[in-house]
């Protein structure tokens, strides 16, 4: 008996049928059967189906002699299934990598529940990819079992079949069907989700749900819309034969008034002649259905009036709506000329030759070179008066106590930019910040440059897509210094951004604390035995991929393959941590405590720290980790590639800080056999060190702040040298 019984469904789909077939049959996971049901399709279905039948056992095939429907075509299958859960399959959807494995694991730690929800993501034709907007209601439903009536909020997930595996013996004995028609997934997702008595979830993407560009079959203009009132009978029905759910009724009456609702007032689902009679039947269902003694409020209280009133009121909220607008853009307007006005005011008034304003990765905050200059200008410089420049109220309250700020575009924020003398930036400030005359802007990065940057992306159109390099060329005129941490930087930066400004040879402020062997306190935080090795792996994006994350790594088995006695933690890159990425399984693994997620921790040098290796492909935390002088292992499986879409400044697999594996049996055997810190691994990192570390003192910070904010001159007459390196040049002084 297979664990998982798989029904596709098929009707004109054979553009994507292939896609879909080989999403399954390519799982790691195979303990399956693929029951495909041919819905008597007209066009190629058929006939691919058999090919796959042909050479794989595990798929059946149906042929059914008449078109039935969606539902009807899923009825069609389950008789034929044997295995434990059955799994309901659009044909035009795919499985995301390693996805059957994270259900079977779900499963079985959950002790084979009647119901499992996973997660998915809207794929759009255009390449774009968006996580389930309430995928956090996966996360808050915990490790344990429930009911509906125990975390209700499972019921404001997409209901639909697809996003759920069902015990079979629990489908057969509830006598669960699917009916004919439009909307046949509501009266088979709801009779199951109420009448479940063990509900488990999965915080993980598992299905890609498809978005045509033209819409699915319930995007089209049809009277077939009308379906959804006999398939709310259905459900009412259900409910009314099983006292046990009578309380559900209010949910339900308040649900089917808004699901119609809904329905009415898409312009694009029913003809324009045919909306009156569709209101009218909704307001009649919904009295009818009406629980004695229940309120109706909110948007469905609409249904206690007529057509009429329906209309006016629509009409009088588009009216509103519109008015708002251009309330709203007025108000705008207005502010922005009290703004600008505001701005101008201050632009006459001399500047603050004490205020340093600062910003970081786009405004998220204290973190990364700019933070380092501002925790030491407030030891050494307290006369300089630090202001930080957020993006948001949301940031501003994550701030330490006592951090003076500003949120971007505001008025207090226009004022500051206005009088400050010292602007402190890792990425460009704003176009509409005007560079005033004497003003001092100094340029930190973001690290080390691997990846091509700048004007050197001109001619990688997928890396600058949505990236206009003559603004930022324009922004970049305003810098007056920029921080290298190597000859190598400084190289760069002056090709990638021929500007007017200054390298300064300074070191990396962020980095001072890796030089200086500083203390952290993950391990502790996150419960790590003090004598267990910590692997961190921390993978760059994909310009390659629009969403730009690509698993190159099967997280689960190299946690199981390092073995015990090692911690897995893995960071991914910042751009990634919102998206989707998390979703694909590493939020799972780390609820399961089989990784440890560190994508969120605010300064990364706390987890750098922790670290007795790290594992990176392309990222430039690397040349930050080699001040620690710690084992590194580069993971270039897809080298050509990258390089292809993005562009590289020297090729780090000939030029690596330590060994370089290409294949996941390349990178398990060197930390199976112990590679990964011996000889060779020690020799490449310290070349590497040598060329990349060069500047980095541990006081770089210092540097910075004595001789750009405070005009000071070291006493060192010669810039930080790595061991064995010839000298240069004044590190303190503008190259």
């Amino acid at each position: 008996m297979p664990r998982f019984s798989l029904i596709v469904p098929c009707f004109k789909v054979q553009g994507f049928l292939r896609e879909c077939l080989d999403s399954v049959l390519g799982q790691s996971f195979g303990d399956f059967e693929l029951i495909a049901v041919d819905d008597c399709s007209p066009d190629g279905c058929g006939a691919i189906l058999d090919e796959y039948a042909e050479r794989d056992p595990r798929v059946t095939v149906l042929h059914l002699p008449e078109n039935v429907g969606l539902g009807r075509a899923r009825n069609a299958g389950v008789p034929h299934a044997t295995g434990d859960y059955l799994f309901f399959l659009d044909s035009d959807d795919t499985f995301t990598p390693g996805a059957l494995r994270a259900v079977a694991d779900r499963l079985a730690e959950s002790a084979d529940p009647d119901v499992l929800v996973f997660d998915y993501a809207r794929t759009y034709w255009w390449g774009g990819t968006r996580r389930n907007v309430l995928a956090h209601v996966l996360a808050e439903a915990g490790a344990d079992t429930f009911t509906a009536a125990e975390h209700p909020e499972i019921l404001d997930l997409l209901m639909v079949v697809w996003n759920k595996v069902y015990r079979r013996e629990f489908v057969a004995e509830g006598g669960f069907e699917f009916p004919p028609g439009y909307y046949e997934d509501t009266p088979w997702t709801f009779p199951v989700m109420l009448s479940a008595r063990r509900i488990a979830t999965l915080d993980r993407i598992c299905l890609n749900y498809r978005q045509r560009r033209q819409g699915n079959i319930l995007s089209t203009t049809s009277r077939k819309h009308f379906d959804i009132h006999d398939q709310y009978e259905r459900v009412f029905a259900f409910v009314a034969e099983r006292p046990e759910l009578a309380h559900w009724r209010p949910y339900l009456h308040r649900k089917m008034g808004e699901h119609c609702l809904d329905i009415l007032a898409k312009p694009d689902r029913l003809p324009p002649g045919d909306k009156a009679e569709f209101f009218r039947r909704t307001a009649e269902m919904f009295r009818r259905h009406r629980p004695e003694g229940a309120a109706v409020d909110g948007e469905a209280a609409v249904l206690e009036g007529s057509w009429t009133g329906y209309r006016l009121r629509r009409q009088l909220v588009g009216a509103g709506r519109e008015t708002a607008r251009r309330a709203v853009q007025a108000r705008r307007a207005a502010a922005g000329r009290a703004r600008t006005g505001w701005a101008s005011l201050h632009t006459h008034r001399p500047l603050d030759e004490n205020l340093v304003v600062y910003s970081a990765s786009s405004h998220r905050g204290l973190l990364g070179d700019p933070a380092a200059v501002y925790a030491m200008a407030r030891e050494i410089a307290p006369q300089l008066r630090g202001v930080w420049v957020v993006r948001d109220a949301e940031t501003a309250a994550q701030l330490p106590a006592g951090v003076e700020h500003v949120v971007v575009g505001s008025r207090r924020y226009l004022e500051v930019t206005a009088r400050a003398k010292f602007f402190v930036n890792d990425v460009n400030w704003p176009g509409t910040l005007a560079k005033r005359p004497g003003s001092v802007h100094i340029h930190t990065h973001q690290g080390t440059p691997l990846k091509y940057a700048g004007a050197d992306l001109r001619d990688k159109p997928g890396a600058r897509l949505g990236f206009d390099v003559p603004q930022m060329l324009r922004r970049a005129d305003r810098w007056d210094h920029s921080l290298v941490a190597n000859r190598h930087s400084e190289l760069v930066w002056e090709r990638a951004y021929p500007c007017h400004f200054g390298s300064v040879r300074s070191g990396s402020p962020r980095n001072d604390v890796l030089v200086a062997g500083g203390s952290s306190d993950f391990r502790e935080r996150h419960g790590i035995p003090a004598d267990h090795t910590v692997v961190l792996y921390a993978p760059t994006r994909r310009d390659y991929r629009r969403s730009g994350h690509v698993d190159r790594i099967d997280l689960a088995r190299f946690a199981a393959d390092l073995g015990e006695g090692h911690t897995l933690v893995v960071r991914l890159h910042p751009s990634l941590a919102s998206g989707p990425a998390r979703g694909m399984g590493l939020a799972e693994l780390a609820r399961r405590g089989i990784v440890i997620d560190a994508t969120d921790e605010a300064h990364v040098a706390d987890v750098l720290l922790a670290a007795d290796a790290l594992v990176t492909d392309y990222s430039s935390i690397m040349f930050d980790y080699a001040n620690l002088d710690r084992p590194v292992v580069v993971h270039a499986d897809d080298w050509p590639a990258f390089t292809a879409s993005r562009g590289a400044y020297f090729d780090i697999t000939a030029e690596p800080p330590g060994h370089v594996s290409r294949t996941y049996r390349e990178l398990a055997r060197l930390f199976a056999s112990g590679a990964w810190r011996d000889e060779e691994s020690t020799r490449l990192r310290a070349d590497f060190r040598t060329r990349f570390c060069e500047y980095d003192d541990g006081r770089a910070a210092e540097r910075v702040v004595r001789t750009l904010l405070l005009g000071e001159r070291l006493p060192d007459a010669e810039p930080p040298r790595i061991p064995g390196q010839p000298a240069t040049r004044n590190a303190l002084t503008s190259a």
